[in-house]
C-alpha cells in the first residue's frame, strides 16, 4: 500500500544529473543526511515544484539506493536500474522520500523540523496568548539556533527557535507556544 501525501518525509530533491553513470545530484532536505547510509529502500515522489517540473509519473515509486555521497552542500545518489545520463535526467524535479513511519526516532525533547511546518505560533508572554503566525519554513543555516519563518498578518516574521522561548509544542494540534521577549515580533515590521 502506498502512503498518502501527508505520510511522507522528504529527504532530498533531485536537481540534475551528476556524472555519466546515472547518478543524480540532490538538495538535502533532511536534518540527518548521514542516515542515507542506513537506507536502501527509498521512494521517488513528484515535487510539484514550478522551478523543476517533473515529466515522470505522478505516483510514488520505490527505488533501491545503490550508492550515495555528500557533495558540495548536497548529496549524490545512485539508484538501481538508473545507469545512464538519460535515465537520470528523467528524475530531475522528483523528491526522494520515505514513509513517515520509517523516519528516525528522536530523543523526547527534540522535534523533527518537518513537523513544525504549518504549526500556528502563539506568543504566551502577554496575559492572553497572541497568534503571531504560521510556520512556513525553518532556516537552519542562520546561526546556532534555527529561525522559524512565519507568515503573519503583516508579512514574514523571523523568530529564533530557542529552547528558552519554548513553552509548549503540540504537534497533533499544530500549535507552538513561545514566550517571546517584548518587541521581538515588532523587529520584523
Amino acid at each position: 500500500m502506498i502512503p498518502q501525501t501527508e505520510d511522507w518525509v522528504w529527504l532530498a530533491r533531485i536537481r540534475h544529473t551528476q556524472g555519466r553513470k546515472g547518478e543524480v545530484f540532490a538538495e538535502v532536505l533532511t536534518d540527518f543526511p548521514e542516515k542515507f547510509s542506513e537506507r536502501r529502500q527509498l521512494w521517488l515522489l513528484p515535487s510539484n515544484s514550478p522551478d523543476h517540473p517533473s515529466a515522470a509519473p505522478q505516483v510514488p515509486r520505490p527505488v533501491e539506493l545503490v550508492a550515495h555521497w555528500l557533495h558540495k552542500g548536497g548529496v549524490v545518489l545512485h539508484f538501481a536500474g538508473v545507469d545512464s545520463i538519460s535515465a537520470a535526467e528523467a528524475l530531475a524535479g522528483l523528491v526522494v522520500a520515505i514513509p513517515r513511519a520509517q523516519r528516525a526516532a528522536l530523543p523526547q525533547d527534540e522535534v523533527h523540523i518537518a513537523d513544525l511546518i504549518g504549526c500556528d505560533v502563539f506568543n504566551v508572554s502577554a496575559p492572553a496568548p497572541v497568534r503571531v503566525g504560521v510556520i512556513e519554513n525553518v532556516d537552519r543555516t542562520a546561526g546556532p539556533v534555527p529561525l522559524l519563518l512565519l507568515q503573519g498578518a503583516h508579512g514574514e516574521i523571523l523568530i529564533p527557535f530557542a529552547k528558552d522561548y519554548l513553552r509548549t509544542l503540540d504537534i497533533p494540534a499544530r500549535r507552538l507556544d513561545l514566550a517571546l521577549p517584548e518587541g521581538l515580533v515588532d523587529l520584523n515590521g
